[in-house]
């Protein structure tokens, strides 16, 4: 997903946060100390709002990667690798390295999540009463019971049967164990997704003309972003119906160019767009010619001219552990899943016991591809 920081590592797995959590994290720490808190108990000094707000807004995000980690696990338990998590407004998102084999393991990975919410509400609800029982003040038996009101708020919200939620994962499952049929599924659950997009896309406009207030206007863009992620789903099932049974050997490029991690920015800008470099992106490799990432034009770009002559790749390249990778024998259809939410749009293709580059598959590798296959379609 673009937009987005790396925030760690948990148990090997990347941990990224879009720009929208942060801005999730202002409005609750905002709403909360600057408005809700004060309203219900006046009483208190300034500084306690303001620090019962941070800290809920911290563990409202913890809550969050709670729900993707809880994903991520079951989802290796049942031997799927996971490639990276994203926190964004509406909960996250765990990338799977491979598709889930059969409706059973979908439903599995994608129940944990809404019942790990759950679970967390529960627990914030039994701490809020503990909490009034013992005469706690106010305002943090407040805060912990909106930590649990938000959770199963959460957790009903995502089990809503409309991709991208977890509800729309449910659905695929579902409809998946009927049909027998996976593509067939993931574009039911993403025109799900759709039309619920455009509810509260509707049901925000409308709040809009009756109240006279931008209230709605939260629900609006919630259902613009459910609308986009639902249409990108239904697209992935539709590259993945006709690249069924292609592996990535049979799309990358052989042999792509590569540069040197110590090459310097104005080096590799001299050698374009008319010399050795031609294209837009390039793998990055080592001394020993092992990659380590990637490069873009854009990322380039982006080095103050003064500053070109002394910066090399590797300080400015997307390192590897950030970069989708893929073996020539794996399906073309798990390599788009990963894809679909890299904030690079290129597969660096490795060799599955040497790791040593063998390829790339650019945008533009599947788009040719899909033109092919889809044109040759009543001949295989």
């Amino acid at each position: 997903m673009k937009g987005t920081f790396t925030l760690g590592r948990i148990a090997g797995v990347r941990v990224a946060v879009h720009w929208s959590v942060v801005v999730i994290f202002l409005l609750v720490t905002v709403t909360l100390a600057g408005g809700r808190l004060v309203r219900l108990y006046p009483d208190y000094p300034t500084a306690v709002y303001w620090v019962l707000g941070l800290l809920v807004a911290v563990v409202f995000v913890a809550s969050i990667l709670a729900h993707e980690v809880a994903h991520a696990i079951v989802a290796r338990r049942n031997g799927i690798e996971v490639e990276d998590m994203t926190l964004w407004m509406l909960g996250g998102v765990a990338r799977l390295r491979s598709e889930t084999p059969s409706p059973g393991v979908e439903l599995r990975v994608a129940g944990v999540g809404p019942l790990t919410s759950a679970v967390l509400g529960v627990l914030f609800a039994a701490s809020a009463v503990w909490l009034d029982v013992l005469a706690a003040p106010g305002p943090l038996v407040e805060a912990v019971a909106w930590l649990a009101a938000i959770n199963i708020l959460l957790a009903l919200f995502n089990s809503i049967p409309a991709a991208p939620l977890d509800g729309g994962r449910l659905l695929r499952a579902v409809v998946w164990k009927f049909t027998g049929d996976p593509v067939r599924s993931t574009v039911i659950a993403a025109a799900a997704g759709r039309g619920f997009g455009w509810l509260l896309v509707a049901y925000g406009f409308l709040s809009i003309l009756v109240t006279g207030t931008f209230a709605g206007l939260w629900m609006a863009l919630i259902g613009g972003f459910l609308i986009a992620a639902a249409t990108a789903e239904g697209r992935q099932a539709q590259l993945r119906g006709v690249f069924a049974g292609i592996r990535t050997r049979d799309i990358m490029t052989r042999h792509p160019v590569t540069v040197p991690a110590t090459t310097t920015v104005e080096q590799f800008l001299a050698g374009a767009p008319f010399g050795q470099y031609r294209h837009t992106a390039f793998p990055v490799v080592d001394a020993e010619e092992s990659p380590v990432g990637l490069v873009t034009v854009a990322r380039v770009d982006r080095v103050p001219v003064p500053q070109r002559g002394s910066t090399s790749l590797a300080a400015v390249m997307a390192p590897i552990d950030e970069v989708t990778t893929a073996f020539p024998d794996e399906p073309v259809t798990d390599v788009l899943s990963r894809l679909a939410g890299a904030g690079e749009s290129r597969v660096l293709v490795l060799d599955r016991e040497s790791h040593a580059l063998v390829g790339i598959v650019s945008q533009t590798d599947i788009s040719r591809a899909f033109t092919w296959l889809t044109a040759t379609r009543d001949r295989r």
